[in-house]
């Protein structure tokens, strides 16, 4: 390749992905420089030089000159002595293509990170490239891809596993993914393994926004702000709650987000692979969000420790298997929801006890709380969830946190 076509490639390259003419020459000529100190065999550094407008290359040797310094033994001074080869354009053309292909690379790498930086938390739609065991490579646009990642955490405690344990991908599937990190190619903070060869986005299946983004597509007041998602607790691919507050009196949140025969909803929970998801009403006063927040099971009492950020809730004795769910989960879900250790006991349970007798009358009948909403439950929708019979084992109180 001749001298004026090398710099006339670097320049259409230059201009087509948009990077800096002068970084890109720069760059060259800090490689041959290397190059033809190895080549050259030379005993002192090397200095290339590509005139801007012939693409003349010129290689020059750094002679020290004078005497080294006393405390650190460098040299301050270099006389420059023209080493050019006669087939530098060659050896230049051969560095060139390792030199462009790296440079391109890292320009990539950057100009993605400029562009989807600010986008941390958005929700995009994208197509499964390939998979392995420890991540899937989702193809957001042409050019543009993104890291899902599995991995272990056994085999690799420090990497993150953002898939969902019921969900696999085939080639080609068309998946929603939520944004959670832009590597920056410049950060001076340790790099992932093997980060220089995985795509710069990661993206989640398990993070808790992306049921908020999924709402927001599919429920038009929470899009335009009328409906607010107050807080999400997800287990990913098993059960998640929704708490939802409307600003409007008359507008139903719950109602809002289910939709006609539940088509809002459903939408929602087919693309979280048939993900369980209960929307409840949110309320400012925790004792009704707690009871709310326990749906499906019915509540008979709440009573709330604010400073110790406490709940004490009564069922009756046929709601406590519910109210706990299976393995605990209704109620550990609801404690993340709410931000309140609860602890759950049935009617039974709290008269054995003796802690809340204030509750029950003399003639050891339960009584209502005269502050308390007794149809809170109506206001709430849980999807897909089996009643627990009469003939179900008794379980002791639960504790979820």
């Amino acid at each position: 390749m001749a001298s004026s076509e090398l710099i006339e490639a670097l320049q259409a390259l230059a201009h087509e992905r948009k990077i800096d003419e002068f970084y890109l020459i720069e760059r060259l000529e800090a490689s041959l420089a290397k190059s033809y100190q190895h080549i050259l065999d030379l005993e002192w550094d090397a200095r290339v030089t590509i005139d801007r407008s012939t693409g003349q290359i010129y290689v020059y040797e750094l002679v020290p000159v004078g005497e080294p310094d006393e405390e650190t033994g460098e040299y301050s001074e270099f006389e420059e002595r023209d080493v050019t080869p006669d087939d530098v354009s060659r050896i230049a053309a051969q560095n060139a293509k390792g030199v462009i292909a790296s440079i391109v690379r890292e320009a990539g790498r950057q100009s993605i990170y400029e562009e989807f930086s600010d986008r941390v938390g958005d929700l995009v739609t994208g197509t499964v490239l390939q998979g392995t065991p420890d991540f899937t490579i989702i193809k957001i646009r042409e050019g543009v891809e993104a890291e899902l990642p599995h991995y272990d955490a056994k085999r690799n405690p420090g990497e993150r596993n953002e898939r969902p344990a019921n969900e696999h991908y085939r080639h080609n599937q068309r998946l929603k993914v939520l944004i959670i990190e832009v590597r920056n190619p410049n950060a001076d903070a340790p790099r992932a393994r093997g980060e220089q060869a995985r795509p710069a986005i990661v993206v989640s299946r398990t993070h808790p926004d992306l049921i908020r983004r999924l709402f927001e597509i599919e429920v038009p007041e929470i899009y335009e702000g009328v409906v607010e998602i107050k807080s999400v607790a997800r287990e990913p691919g098993a059960r998640s709650k929704v708490a939802v507050f409307s600003r409007e009196a008359n507008l139903d949140p719950v109602g809002a987000c289910v939709g006609p025969k539940g088509s809002r909803v459903r939408m929602v929970v087919e693309e979280l692979r048939n993900e369980r998801v209960d929307v409840i009403q949110w309320s400012p006063d925790p004792a009704v969000y707690v009871a709310n927040a326990l749906s499906p099971a019915k509540v008979s009492h709440v009573s709330i420790d604010e400073d110790n950020n406490y709940a004490t809730v009564i069922v009756p004795d046929d709601q406590l298997s519910l109210a706990i769910g299976k393995e605990g989960q209704n109620a550990r879900l609801a404690a993340r929801l709410t931000g309140f250790k609860i602890d759950i006991k049935s009617e039974t349970q709290a008269k054995e006890s003796g802690e809340f007798d204030d509750l029950f009358g003399d003639n050891g009948e339960y009584e209502e709380s005269a502050d308390y909403d007794d149809d809170y439950t109506d206001k709430n929708y849980t999807s897909d969830y089996e009643e627990v019979s009469e003939d179900a084992p008794e379980q002791e109180e639960g504790d979820a946190e």
